[in-house]
């Protein structure tokens, strides 16, 4: 029997990046050849942008009960302590990075360490410098991942898991370790998933291997994108 689509909403912070990336995983690996199931993302986003409580809740609408994550950045928003309660009260997978989604980008092709306060300025310099491709990201408000900066992506996505899950486990906190992490919930018959009923807000944003007691503003750096290419099987990505 056919293995049927899995189709997952995935709301994102930015107009551009998140969105384009999530393309770019639909293309190379959404038809399911490379070993993984076949699925197909659906991004969920706004012009200019949207906070990351905002992130919540328009994928929540969008979804309309169906699996929804959400993607957003620590940068310096106020109101991520509220986005997390809400996303583990309605069952909305978190992508939670910090400082921002271009630490996972720069994952692809390097390890990275060290506290970044919600600045992403360093972690950019280190992307500009990683790839031709991204040697003028962000320049001239282009944050685009097309192109040339796709494929050179390609082949990278196993590394990327790697070095994130590599950053749960040298959290400072102490008693993080990305082999705590919960992938996926219980799925129905036909490949779709199953939301979760409310959590406690700590208990939710610990499905990234962190600890409870871990508090989600002091996981710097950390980005939980991996957990969206383990949930949907990318574990094989050795070919460009």
């Amino acid at each position: 029997m056919p293995v049927r689509e899995r189709i997952l909403y995935v709301g994102c912070e930015g107009e551009s990046t998140e969105p384009d990336y999530l393309r770019y995983l639909n293309g190379r690996f959404g038809n399911g050849e490379r070993g993984n199931p076949p699925f197909r993302i659906v991004p969920v986003f706004e012009k200019d942008g949207l906070t990351p409580e905002r992130v919540v809740d328009k994928v929540n609408v969008k979804a309309d009960g169906d699996e929804a994550w959400a993607l957003f950045d620590r940068d310096r928003h106020t109101k991520i302590p509220q986005a997390v309660a809400d996303a583990a009260a309605t069952g909305v997978e978190l992508c939670f990075s910090h400082p921002s989604f271009d630490l996972w980008l720069l994952l692809h092709f390097q390890e990275f360490g060290g506290k970044q306060s919600g600045s992403s300025e360093n972690v950019k310099t280190k992307l500009r410098k990683a790839h031709l491709a991204f040697k003028k990201f962000d320049e001239r408000n282009d944050k685009s991942v097309k192109g040339p900066r796709a494929t050179a992506l390609a082949g990278k996505a196993v590394h990327a898991i790697t070095n994130a899950r590599r950053l749960v486990s040298q959290c400072e906190h102490g008693a993080c370790k990305a082999a705590q992490a919960k992938i996926v919930e219980t799925r129905e018959p036909g490949g779709t998933v199953v939301r979760s009923g409310p959590k406690p807000p700590e208990r939710w944003a610990a499905r990234s291997g962190h600890a409870p007691t871990c508090p989600v503003l002091d996981r710097d750096p950390s980005t939980d994108v991996w957990r969206l290419l383990a949930s949907l099987g990318i574990t094989k990505d050795d070919e460009p």
